[in-house]
């Protein structure tokens, strides 16, 4: 086979370093970016933030105009009785800045010389400053604590420790006693005795074996004079599958109640927690910043950027000086280098602001009823509407919509929200899923609660306002927004 050389024309899209890095920051959450770019200030001397106390002194200085010999002295008085009221302030307070030396180094921040436990609040701000920071308590932590204020021998409080680690998050015990005794070499009265010990502790009804035994154990700690209490004790120890299948017609013939008193009976139980361990250990609250605010002014709906997560960027214009167009040293280099990394920060930084905002807006602009009326006037949308209305691709409104978040006068909203697939009506236009899971829910929260709609009624319901769908979907719908059935929905009034 002959070897030669041959040229060809052709085009190809290559990802260079800056089209990478736009890709990168444009599908970064909040925070995600909030730590990119300390991450970009740490690292590159050529990048600084306005807020920046050192950088502001600096830009102050360069740019400011020269001040008049009136606007000096206002100044230098003003200057001179800011000192006079901080004196007072200080010998006021006392000798509690005597550590403080007079010559501080330049690089000195607020954080070095004054602790953040030097809060000045009262003691009870403090306490809720430290519990506010402070992990949440286990129910096992909260659980040996009462057992150590308990009068019990050393050996039985180390059956109640076994005990405590044996109990599942939902506060049901989850172990087999005779065992245990076996392990401590017992009796199984023993072990019982102080599982009794553990049931009275708080929260009421944790070391139950099953949810009879928990609902008990809660009843049982109530006040003797509660209304309602033997009755209610009658119904979950004798009859909880009835009232598991809220069969009240059955329950009313064996407990002999009319309507009425198993109602009272009912809303007692109802105040009762099935799974008492579920207060504790749960997952600390997520806050979310939003990335865009939509507000309405003059008669129309206005996207703006929220402030708080795009921050100023600039170049230092400092060290930016300091490069020599013709200096090829290794200092010179490395401003050099770092200034051109410092300007493709910030035109991938400008163009994810410029591309969410663009997003943004055209979701409000095609979803103007959701924002007039509310979800029932959600319309059908896809990535590719968004795509090709303000020209790109469907991978990057993918990406500029995950983990970002809209703050509206409805609420706060992921921007995948507002997408949804579409259902066919009698009208011949299309509804959104999420308009008919809020049709679902308003119909839901409307029904009597001793007759609630079935999904087949649910079903003739929106066939009746022109919404065409399955039963199946209807349940799909429901299920989804954690609606329970028909029959777990009736209550009695």
């Amino acid at each position: 086979m002959k070897q030669s050389l041959q040229l060809k024309l052709g085009t190809q899209l290559t990802m260079t370093p800056q089209l990478q890095q736009a890709i990168r920051l444009l599908q970064l959450s909040t925070l995600d970016l909030q730590q990119e770019i300390q991450s970009a200030l740490d690292s590159n001397p050529l990048l600084e933030s306005d807020f920046d106390e050192h950088a502001g002194e600096t830009h102050h200085d360069q740019n400011t105009p020269a001040k008049s010999e009136g606007q000096e002295r206002e100044a230098a008085e003003r200057e001179s009785a800011r000192e006079t009221q901080n004196d007072a302030t200080a010998n006021a307070d006392g000798d509690w800045n005597s550590e403080i030396p007079d010559d501080l180094p330049v690089d000195t921040r607020w954080d070095d010389i004054y602790t953040s436990g030097s809060y000045s609040g009262g003691e009870g701000e403090e306490y809720a400053l430290e519990q506010r920071n402070a992990a949440s308590e286990s129910l096992q932590d909260h659980l040996r604590w009462q057992l150590n204020l308990t009068g019990l021998t050393d050996v039985d409080k180390l059956i109640g420790e076994a005990l405590i680690d044996a109990i599942a998050p939902n506060g049901f015990l989850d172990a087999d006693l005779d065992e245990m005794a076996a392990a401590f070499e017992v009796e199984s009265d023993e072990v019982q005795a102080v599982l009794k010990t553990i049931q009275q502790l708080e929260p009421a009804g944790c070391g139950a074996r099953d949810l009879r035994e928990s609902l008990l154990l809660q009843l049982r700690q109530l006040p003797e004079h509660t209304p309602w209490i033997d009755q209610a004790l009658l119904v979950v120890s004798e009859h909880l599958d009835l009232l598991g299948k809220r069969d009240f017609r059955q329950l009313s013939r064996r407990t002999r109640l009319n309507e009425t008193q198993l109602g009272d009976v009912m809303r007692l139980i109802q105040t009762l927690t099935p799974y008492p361990g579920e207060a504790f250990g749960g997952e600390e609250p997520q806050y979310v910043v939003p990335d865009v605010i939509v507000s309405r002014k003059e008669h129309r709906w206005v996207v703006e950027l929220n402030p708080e997560t795009t921050p100023k960027l600039r170049i230092n214009d400092t060290y930016a000086a300091l490069i020599k167009r013709a200096d090829n040293s290794s200092q010179n280099n490395y401003l050099r280098d770092n200034l051109q990394e410092a300007r493709w920060f910030l035109k991938s930084l400008q163009s994810r602001h410029e591309t969410l905002l663009k997003v943004a807006s055209s979701i409000v602009e095609k979803q103007q009823g959701f924002f007039e009326l509310g979800p029932e006037a959600m319309k059908p949308m896809v990535l590719a509407n968004i795509a090709e209305n303000i020209g790109m691709h469907e991978s990057t409104i993918s990406r500029v919509t995950t983990q970002k978040y809209m703050l509206t006068p409805r609420g706060v909203f992921e921007l995948k929200y507002f997408f949804s697939s579409h259902v066919s009506t009698d009208s011949g236009e299309d509804a959104s899923s999420t308009a008919i899971r809020a049709l679902i829910r308003k119909l839901v929260d409307a029904e009597q609660p001793r007759k609630p709609l079935s999904d087949n009624k649910i079903t003739q319901e929106l066939d009746s306002q022109g919404i065409k769908v399955a039963r199946r979907t209807v349940a799909k719908y429901r299920e989804s927004m954690g609606i329970p059935s028909s029959s777990e929905r009736k209550r009695l009034v």
